[in-house]
């Protein structure tokens, strides 16, 4: 497994030590993302070469898994899969395990990229938060809240934007620009350093809603080469 570091002198992310600390602490004094730092025993590159999926992303139930002829170091990945949903669910979320050989990207991306390579937050209408895990593949990616401005608050993307919109920079402009994801989009400085998430760490991470009492967490879908090795991921 990968191991993750904190960056350093970053006191947005918070390391827990069980999966009751990570649902419990509250998202307050700026921490924005919670991390349950594991090495997980078993073999998660078994499973994703018994899948044999070539394209696209293969979404991962308990019957799928435990159909799948594996080793017994395969079958207690396969368990600590079904665990990690487990509770999740017990939580009252909705986890969903994928095996992800690529995602679609933007074909005319405009002004503001909005597919999951570019560094984003996640949004809600009531409160909320987003858990992951990646336990083989390249792992998801984090960037500092002080290293990224939104842009659409770039002046010349804004202007773009503006242009594409065809009116005036005001109530109907900023609805516009929520509709389309624009405002969740985020360019990184040049002297920033994204971070990874690491391997097998299940996080929690804070979303965009309203009266959220810390920023969102910025992060994004690794950027992967052609014939790299698929991401087994879990989201909820």
């Amino acid at each position: 497994m990968i191991p993750f570091t904190l960056p350093p002198d970053y006191p947005r992310i918070k390391l827990v030590n069980s999966f009751h600390e990570l649902v419990t602490t509250r998202f307050e004094g700026g921490v924005n993302a919670l991390c349950w730092q594991r090495t997980l025993p078993g073999d998660f590159r078994e499973i994703v070469e018994r899948l044999g999926a070539s394209e696209g992303i293969t979404t991962l139930d308990e019957s799928r898994l435990n159909s799948l002829p594996v080793s017994a170091a395969g079958k207690v990945a396969i368990n600590i899969l079904l665990e990690d949903q487990r509770l999740l669910r017990e939580h009252a979320l909705d986890p969903v395990l994928n095996c992800i050989n690529g995602y679609p990207r933007d074909e005319n991306p405009g002004p503001v990229p909005t597919d999951v390579f570019s560094f984003h937050t996640d949004s809600a209408t009531v409160e909320t938060d987003t858990y992951l895990c990646t336990y083989h593949g390249p792992a998801s990616e984090g960037l500092r809240n002080d290293e990224a401005q939104r842009r659409v608050d770039i002046p010349e993307t804004r202007a773009e934007l503006l242009k594409l919109y065809g009116g005036e920079d005001n109530a109907d402009f900023l609805e516009y620009l929520k509709e389309n994801c624009y405002d969740l989009h985020y360019a990184p400085a040049s002297q920033a350093q994204p971070f990874s998430f690491g391997l097998g760490n299940l996080w929690r991470i804070a979303v965009d809603y309203p009266g959220s009492p810390v920023p969102p967490c910025i992060h994004r879908a690794p950027e992967t080469a052609p014939g790299e090795s698929p991401r087994l991921l879990l989201i909820s």
